[in-house]
């Protein structure tokens, strides 16, 4: 057990990955049907039990590092600069995102010449239905800025309203900065309890190679090699688009603006990454995120614990460059002609149905029920489209969300050191977690 242990968790969670879909293939295409039931009934609980204690971590997590994240600031007005700095910053790499989504997709061209014919109209049915039920996590930008505020503090913390939690932490934070010496109690209380919620996390985080083991059987043998052959070219322009995005964009930010050595901040993340690849849940991943960036990357506690639940929330380059590759998906499956301004139409509408994406399964597909119809697509276009790609969207989600995070790190370490907040030293050594 003790070798194990040694062992970097990365590596583990990598081997807990490859391992994963090994037995998924095998019982996929060994066993054939009662393979995949097997690994839904008896494999994949373990799996969704690890996703949900993960998930158990992110409600008291996020308002106990908020908080004594903004009380160890010890000036309500440099939250101020740190959130614009942060905001601005994640609305950028965002609208990047989209822009390298619809370059990809021009490109490589992943609906061309594709046969829709192939969708069943039960698969049709079945996606209206998911549509008409998901309607709630479409809501226009103005409806989703109201609902920041939370009428009652205690339903945010038990619906996991992570918006809601985020500015009640915020307001409570700056409330014990003003009270200054009757404060004092509660924010070292806070501070305490973060520490603990962190302690936590790495006990749990210890089963990330199991819990991912158990994902990818499940999924590999659900799927099989499937999700590569029906829809190889999209699959190959997503993983594409966000691969380069996270290398040039995020990359740009920590080598061009930051002058950090490129190499050292992927490793720095990569547990994140790993973690963040097999439960594809930004939020889920949100203690490991932290974690990672103040030990490993060396961003102070004050930014990291408010930048990064902001970013887990708001910041969502990988649904944005999704929302871009599905247009061009549909243009040229349809024969849809787009010009510049259908290209600035679905950038724009991308980058603003992707901000605070609501935490339910697939939504970020589902999302694109509003930028196909900036395009053009008519409803039933829609639900084929949606009824082609759902299938699949576990595996694409997986990248978005790896991309996601690594956004997250990439704005709390550039904000840290516009802060004088980051230690170079610790960034520049070798990873300890």
């Amino acid at each position: 057990m003790g070798g194990w242990l040694k062992i970097t968790l990365w590596k583990r969670v990598m081997l807990g990955l490859v391992l994963g879909i090994l037995l998924g293939l095998g019982l996929h295409y060994g066993v054939g049907e009662k393979g995949a039931d097997f690994a839904t009934d008896w494999i994949y609980p373990f799996g969704k039990a690890f996703i949900n204690l993960i998930k158990m971590l992110v409600v008291p997590l996020i308002f106990t590092t908020l908080v004594s994240g903004v009380t160890a600031m010890g000036n309500p007005a440099k939250l101020g600069s740190l959130g614009g700095r942060a905001l601005g910053l994640y609305m950028a790499t965002t609208l990047f995102a989209v822009t390298i989504g619809l370059a990809i997709g021009t490109i490589v061209r992943p609906g061309a010449n594709f046969d829709l014919g192939m969708v069943s109209e039960d698969a049709k049915l079945d996606q209206q239905s998911k549509i008409e039920s998901l309607q709630g996590a479409t809501k226009g930008l103005g409806d989703r800025l109201l609902e920041i505020i939370p009428t009652n503090p205690a339903a945010a913390f038990t619906d996991g309203n992570t918006l809601q939690i985020i500015f009640f932490a915020i307001i409570f934070g700056v409330g014990c900065l003003m009270a200054k010496e009757a404060g004092r109690p509660i924010a070292k209380a806070t501070e305490s309890a973060a520490e603990v919620m962190m302690k936590i996390t790495h006990i749990i985080m210890e089963l990330a190679p199991f819990g991912v083991f158990a994902l990818m059987t499940w999924v590999m043998a659900s799927q099989g090699l499937q999700v590569l052959t029906v829809l190889g070219k999209m699959v190959f322009a997503h993983y594409l688009a966000c691969t380069l995005h996270m290398v040039f964009t995020h990359g740009g930010i920590v080598k061009g603006i930051l002058k950090l050595p490129l190499i050292r901040f992927f490793r720095g993340i990569v547990d994140a990454q790993a973690v963040a690849f097999s439960t594809s849940s930004s939020s889920a991943t949100l203690p490991v995120t932290i974690t990672c960036v103040e030990k490993n990357l060396g961003v102070s506690k004050p930014i990291a614990s408010s930048v990064l639940p902001l970013g887990a929330t708001i910041n969502m380059d990988g649904t944005a460059l999704y929302q871009g590759l599905i247009a061009l998906f549909a243009a040229q499956a349809f024969g849809i002609q787009l010009d510049l301004v259908d290209y600035a139409m679905v950038a724009m509408t991308a980058t603003l149905v992707s901000v605070g994406t609501a935490g339910i399964p697939s939504v970020s597909l589902f999302l694109a029920t509003t930028t196909l119809a900036v395009i053009g697509c008519t409803p039933e276009q829609i639900v084929i489209v949606l009824a082609v790609l759902f299938p699949f969207d576990r595996l694409l989600d997986m990248m978005r969300t790896v991309t996601n995070i690594t956004g997250d790190a990439a704005v709390a370490t550039v904000v840290a050191k516009w802060e004088g907040e980051l230690d170079e030293e610790v960034f520049k050594r070798v990873s300890s977690v």
